[in-house]
């Protein structure tokens, strides 16, 4: 196991907050649940926000952009790291001192403390989404959530990454018989909406086999589900459809993949 650890505070489609650590250097992604909670999650982790040197933002929905404005400003150590069209098109970031706000885009690299961060696009309808990739000595870990779609981009992020944390969020078919109205599903289903269990099952199943043909030294992906609908899924029937479709393409649990949940609303580790 590698030093590169990731800690969700809490994930869903109501809010989203994770720690990347190496145990030295310590991040934040994504601010979308209240201050309170990231300040309790970040007590669980025996930190507090003295602590955090960065601060990564992948777009501007609520979920993930919530508390960016209380955060930062408790943050005195940290710069808020988000591409230009996140800032541009949320009015959150105009309470966040210019100083403290560092623009990226896709392919971008900062480096903080020994951890390098790239950045990659996402397809979701928000103005220029990222996602990010955490690396150090050769390790790498990924985070991908909020796209409706896995483009070439994100799946070499998939595949290269030794951790991986990857939405699933929603089975089509409660989703489908569901009561959210038929606009809001065209749009979770669409190209710029979310994933469901069975294409990120199938995504998952494209990159742990091609890092099977890569011959990498450590084959092992650390997987956690994480973005999961409160009202369209369930972390069981997740889980339960993800390893379906690895066990279908004679992917092994224990030896290609681990694979958990990230929970709602306590933290998870990786």
């Amino acid at each position: 196991m590698g030093k590169l650890k990731i800690a969700s505070i809490g994930s869903s489609s109501s809010g989203n907050a994770y720690i990347v650590s190496d145990g030295n250097t310590r991040l934040l992604l994504d601010v979308g649940l209240t201050a309170k909670r990231i300040k309790e999650g970040l007590a669980e982790c025996r930190l507090g926000v003295e602590d955090i040197q960065g601060i990564f933002v992948t777009h501007e929905h609520t979920d993930h952009v919530k508390s960016i404005r209380a955060i930062a400003k408790a943050c005195t150590n940290a710069k808020v790291y988000t591409s230009r069209g996140t800032i541009y098109n949320c009015d959150k970031f105009e309470y966040v001192k210019p100083e403290q706000l560092e623009c990226m885009a896709a392919q971008d690299v900062v480096r903080i403390g020994d951890i390098c961060v790239k950045a990659f696009s996402l397809s979701h309808d928000a103005s220029e989404p990222i996602g990010f990739s955490f690396t150090e000595d050769g390790e790498q870990l990924s985070v991908a959530t909020d796209t409706g779609i896995v483009t070439d981009e994100i799946a070499e992020e998939l595949a290269s990454a030794d951790t991986l944390v990857f939405e699933a969020n929603h089975e089509e078919s409660i989703l489908q018989m569901g009561d959210y109205p038929y606009s809001l599903k065209r749009r979770i289903l669409g190209e710029h909406g979310h994933l469901s269990n069975v294409t990120s099952g199938i995504a998952l199943a494209r990159g742990l086999l091609a890092r099977k043909e890569a011959g990498l030294p450590s084959p092992t992906q650390r997987i956690m589900l994480a973005h999961l609908s409160t009202h369209n899924n369930t972390p069981d029937t997740a889980l339960l459809t993800v390893k379906n479709i690895l066990d279908e393409n004679d992917l092994c649990q224990g030896n290609d993949f681990t694979l958990k949940v990230a929970a709602k609303d306590k933290l998870t580790m990786l």
